[in-house]
């Protein structure tokens, strides 16, 4: 899709997987990762994400990812790690480019630590939410449930991870969807990318066994009205996360 100056650009799909150099900004576990996805026309989306953004389509489809998931040992570098924290999160998202490069765009990221939300709010900009969150397992039935504090948006899903799949093959749409390593943010107007460095994901298929969803509508979207259109899953990953940067001066979002 080009850009909004009509410009195009081959987005380079190898080279974020790349570890950056330097000290990381800090260190976290990821754990079982459910990845919901569902096909949206791209014109439904195009509104939604800022101008500056491009849609990072797959044979000409647009994507929004349902992604649940629990969020272990974080804690900056200076932090010894008795004092690491947990939390379970849910992000709803979609995918672009920016300059060549894909990522992720959030429409929206629910936390059940109200710590984790003021520090993605101010250090990332990211659009953290407040949620009573939960999540177990028995029978090999995993679930996770979730309410919005003081708002909108709630999700519940019960699923069965199913085969496994190996780490994803680039120009495959598993690698298009599961192996996004920046995300891209606006912040005054001005375009900032953050990068997370892991191996990659080893996925497995799974089946969502009942599902409650309004988070995409939360988010501005039509409700979907059906179960995702592809279900993946990841037993986790250890992952380094590096600090936003600016990457272009102001720009146009709506």
């Amino acid at each position: 899709m080009p850009s909004p100056n009509g410009e195009t650009r081959m987005a380079d799909r190898i080279g974020p997987t790349a570890r950056p150099p330097g000290k990381n900004d800090g260190t976290q576990s990821w754990e079982s990762l459910l990845f919901c996805h569902w096909r949206f026309d791209a014109a439904v989306l195009r509104p939604l994400v800022p101008e500056s953004l491009e849609l990072d389509l797959f044979e000409g489809q647009a994507f929004v990812g349902l992604v649940p998931f629990k969020m272990r040992d974080i804690k900056p570098p200076w932090l010894p790690q008795r004092w690491a924290f947990n939390f379970f999160e849910t992000n709803v998202r979609t995918y672009v480019t920016y300059r060549g490069e894909p990522g992720v765009y959030f429409f929206s990221l629910d936390a059940s630590s109200l710590l984790a939300v003021w520090a993605a709010r101010i250090g990332w900009s990211l659009p953290y939410h407040h949620a009573t969150m939960t999540g177990s397992q028995q029978d090999q039935v995993h679930r996770y449930q979730s309410h919005r504090r003081g708002g909108q948006g709630k999700h519940r899903v019960a699923f069965r991870v199913q085969d496994p799949l190996g780490a994803s093959l680039p120009g495959t749409l598993e690698y298009f969807l599961l192996e996004r390593y920046l995300l891209f943010v606006l912040r005054g107007g001005a375009v900032y990318r953050g990068q997370v460095h892991h191996a990659p994901y080893q996925a497995w298929t799974a089946e969502v066994l009942d599902l409650e969803e309004q988070l995409l509508a939360a988010a501005g979207m039509p409700a979907p009205g059906r179960m995702p259109d592809l279900v993946h899953y990841c037993p986790g990953v250890d992952v380094e996360v590096f600090a936003i940067e600016r990457v272009a001066k102001k720009e146009a979002s709506r």
